[in-house]
């Protein structure tokens, strides 16, 4: 190997070593930033007062469908009807390039990518949402809840439920929703524009939903908080394991610009050619 080369691996190598560190910390102040936005909405009673803007006071009797705004206006039954629509799509999509990229050779560079999309539904909305922990913790929902014409008391999610399985924690069909930010684990390295595009729609799809679930009293305000938060942290796991940051594009750019201008790097001297 030429010294050049050696310097240009070792070079990738520390700039790939420098982006997990930089991904590990933006991962670890987001679950710093779900525990401080719990603690804020725990004192500030924040779940029960959103609800409360959505629920029909005197109605307690009635049906479920007349105490909710959310059960009986167009808009947030349409939200929540079309709610996993971006993600199928984008799911199938995936499938597509999966399959598809066996034989044809200028997808075959993106089946990564659509193997991780696949990864990411089944893992972040599917296995961490709604089976290990909808499943297991049974925080009531809002229409269980007392308060608001149920039968259980209020619970926070780290308290033991008194629901049934399937609970409020954290938000389904909002998760599903956020799964549509997948793209920008891969994206943002390359195509930062498109990138930021599929972040910023996974997140405001994600709101609306999150949104006509509370409105319907199938959730609380903090149960679509955490859902997008968990979303985030497994596509950002997984994005580590994906190895989507290792010797990107631009780092290649940096280096032939850094090498054509002569300009010295601190080490490469150094670097053995064997």
């Amino acid at each position: 190997m030429s010294r050049e080369n050696a310097g240009q691996t070792s070079w990738l190598l520390l700039f790939y070593r420098e982006n997990v560190l930089e991904r590990l910390r933006e991962l670890f102040w987001i679950a710093n930033g779900l525990i401080a936005f719990t603690l804020i909405v725990w004192l500030a009673d924040l779940d029960r007062i959103i609800t409360s803007f959505y629920y029909l006071p005197g109605n307690e009797h009635a049906m479920i469908v007349m105490r909710w705004q959310g059960l009986t206006h167009p808009f947030w039954l349409a939200i929540y009807k079309t709610a996993s629509w971006p993600v199928v799509l984008l799911g199938a999509l995936a499938l597509l390039v999966l399959v598809s990229g066996v034989w044809r050779a200028r997808i075959h560079a993106w089946r990564k990518q659509a193997l991780f999309i696949l990864v990411f539904v089944a893992l972040g909305p599917g296995l961490v949402v709604n089976v290990l922990l909808k499943d297991t913790l049974g925080k009531p929902r809002p229409s269980q809840v007392i308060e608001f014409g149920g039968e259980y008391p209020y619970a926070q999610f780290w308290e033991p439920g008194t629901g049934a399985g399937n609970g409020s924690f954290p938000s389904g069909h909002a998760s599903v929703a956020f799964a549509l930010m997948g793209p920008w684990f891969f994206l943002r390295q390359r195509h930062k524009r498109m990138a930021a595009a599929f972040l910023i729609g996974g997140l405001v799809w994600g709101a609306l939903v999150g949104l006509s679930r509370i409105a319907q009293g199938g959730h609380f305000f903090s149960d679509v908080i955490w859902a997008g938060g968990l979303v985030y942290l497994v596509g950002g796991l997984l994005g580590l394991y994906f190895s989507f940051d290792r010797f990107p594009h631009t780092a290649r750019k940096v280096w032939s610009h850094a090498s054509s201008c002569r300009l010295a790097l601190p080490g490469v001297s150094k670097i053995p050619t064997k």
